[in-house]
């Protein structure tokens, strides 16, 4: 059930002829009075042929008229409205059980308080199976305003209540990060002009798809104003950039002036502070004796950086900033998205691109994110953006499985956080996401499958599998993709690597349980980090003697250690077997 209290008016007896119209578009039927103030007495148009809508606005804004008498000076947002619906799975409601709910809902708000006898006067009109509206005007008997601070959020509790009560779908209690849902009004219009997306939501999508595009906000709006939006710039005398709006073309009021909405109000984190706070990102120098990978593309390092956000998203510890530098990472995660999305191959577009828009709502908590945390998952999202190639099947198929792994993370953490919305918001991508890593990955097993190792070779490599993954060995191994996964492990062992390290490492870094096909999931992460030479351990000495010994008189440096052999597995000679 959703109360959504709309913003205060000034006109009882308008808003009174669309409750007792027939509607925009005529759904409007045997509009009456389910419940109010005082029933008795009380005009009802819909009831009593007498009765005026006239009669019944003087009715309802006497008190009103009193203080104004009294004081010389005009209430102004005197009319509260507050439309209350029913979800479309919900059982049919009597009027009696509407007035019961209605008069639940006014003294949750203020309104009508319990055992108050000089409360406000107020209405509820049904006009349709699934819904009725409350109206009541914002002056007590006594003269007085009512306490309507935090209404929304009392209200929208007690429809979390009522919903228990009553049997009906219980929605997630909200947090105050939400959007703004479009209104009626809104959706008609959108409606009536032929688009699909009310200007709102057409809004958010544009911002959002050119955060990974820019550097900074002054970018963001040279970007917006060329992808076809309408910005208007707030500055201050020295040209600083103080706040914006947008808006969509075609958008207007009936005089015809152009329609903006501020950031802050298209979403809540798309304000002008908070894109600061997310677009000036600082970039991590690269210490001088790091062992480089190779090759290495902007979507390799993006498999890379998400390593470090699984690490976050993992991090139990509440203290020293950890939920903040999660939030961060969550941010950033939906910006990596949302590049995916706009330069994978177009076959992939349509699942990522309904990914980015699903992760929307999980981008954001009460929890203030620490962006500088997540930079170097920003910067790989902007470097996709910018790069002129796109990936190959696996690099992609690697980048992917990662973004799966990553949500589900998110998803867990906003679950531990008890953040409900949001949680269901990374449920909801990650079907999509997982769709399209399965499309992905596809020709790439495929391919796989055609060359896989002989028999007496994927006997060794099973071995392989049983010891570094004991728990998990029985569902890879009866995966069907465990020829494709063996083939990948004697590619890496041909290229100096050894299967059983590379699986210890696979399955660290992504849990195995969850997962639907364990050897899917290996077969992308160890093509990942099998791509890099495998590491040779005299080399790696020296490089680490060259960073922490320092000649001094009469000094030699340490020993260099003694050659090892290839394999360090029993019963495996040097060389792949295929």
């Amino acid at each position: 059930m959703i109360a959504a209290i709309k913003a205060p008016g000034a006109n009882t007896r308008g808003l009174l002829s669309y409750l007792y119209g027939r509607g925009t578009h005529d759904e409007h039927f045997d509009p009456h009075i389910v419940a109010a103030f005082a029933m008795l007495g009380m005009p009802d148009p819909g009831r009593d042929e007498n009765a005026t809508l006239t009669e019944l606005g003087h009715y309802l804004d006497e008190p009103v008229r009193l203080r104004n008498s009294e004081f010389g000076q005009p209430v102004t947002g005197h009319v509260w409205h507050c439309p209350v619906r029913a979800a479309p799975e919900d059982r049919y409601l009597s009027d009696a059980e509407w007035g019961e709910i209605a008069q639940r809902i006014v003294e949750a708000a203020g309104i009508a308080p319990p055992g108050d006898d000089l409360a406000c006067r107020w209405i509820a009109v049904r006009h349709a199976d699934d819904h009725i509206h409350i109206l009541a005007t914002t002056v007590r008997e006594d003269g007085r305003r009512p306490k309507l601070h935090n209404s929304g959020t009392r209200v929208g509790d007690e429809c979390r209540e009522i919903e228990k009560d009553y049997g009906l779908r219980q929605l997630k209690k909200g947090d105050g990060t939400a959007a703004r849902r479009p209104t009626q009004a809104e959706m008609h219009k959108a409606k009536r002009l032929g688009w699909e997306q009310t200007s709102q939501q057409w809004l958010e999508e544009r911002i959002r798809a050119a955060i990974p595009h820019v550097t900074d906000t002054e970018e963001l709006l040279t970007y917006l104003e060329a992808d076809g939006v309408l910005v208007k710039a707030k500055r201050g005398p020295s040209g600083d950039l103080l706040g914006y709006a947008v808006g969509r073309p075609g958008d207007v009021k009936k005089g015809g002036e152009q329609i903006f909405k501020a950031g802050g109000k298209v979403a809540p984190d798309l304000s002008l502070p908070k894109l600061k706070a997310r677009l000036e990102t600082s970039t991590p120098e690269e210490h001088p004796t790091a062992r480089r990978t190779w090759p290495t593309t902007p979507w390799h390092q993006a498999t890379d950086a998400l390593d470090t956000l699984h690490t976050q998203l993992t991090d139990t510890s509440t203290g020293d900033g950890a939920d903040a530098r999660a939030q961060a990472h969550i941010t950033a995660l939906g910006e990596l998205i949302e590049a995916a999305a706009q330069k994978s191959p177009v076959h992939l577009r349509a699942e990522l691109a309904a990914a980015s828009k699903a992760f929307f709502r999980a981008q954001r908590s009460q929890i203030r994110a620490e962006d500088r945390a997540a930079d170097a998952v920003r910067v790989v999202a902007r470097d996709i953006i910018h790069t002129a190639t796109g990936p190959e099947g696996s690099v992609l198929a690697a980048l992917l499985a990662a973004l799966v792994w990553a949500t589900i993370l998110s998803r867990r953490w906003h679950e531990a956080k008890e953040h409900a919305h949001q949680a269901d918001a990374a449920h909801q991508t990650l079907q999509y996401l997982q769709a399209a890593a399965d499309q992905a990955l596809a020709p790439a097993l495929v391919a796989l499958e055609r060359r896989r190792p002989k028999e007496e070779a994927r006997r060794i490599l099973a071995s392989d599998v049983r010891a570094a993954v004991p728990d998990h060995a029985d569902r890879i191994l009866a995966d069907p993709a465990w020829p494709a996964l063996a083939a990948v492990l004697a590619d890496a062992e041909a290229g100096g690597h050894q299967p059983h390290q590379l699986l210890k490492e696979a399955a660290a870094t992504r849990e195995l349980t969850t997962a639907r096909q364990p050897a899917r999931v290996l077969i992308t992460r160890i093509q990942h980090t099998s791509r890099n030479p495998a590491p040779n351990r005299r080399a790696e000495a020296a490089r680490r003697r060259s960073t922490t010994w320092t000649p001094t008189a009469g000094s030699t440096p340490p020993p260099a250690p003694q050659p090892t052999t290839a394999s360090t597995n029993p019963g495996r000679d040097s060389h792949p077997r295929r």
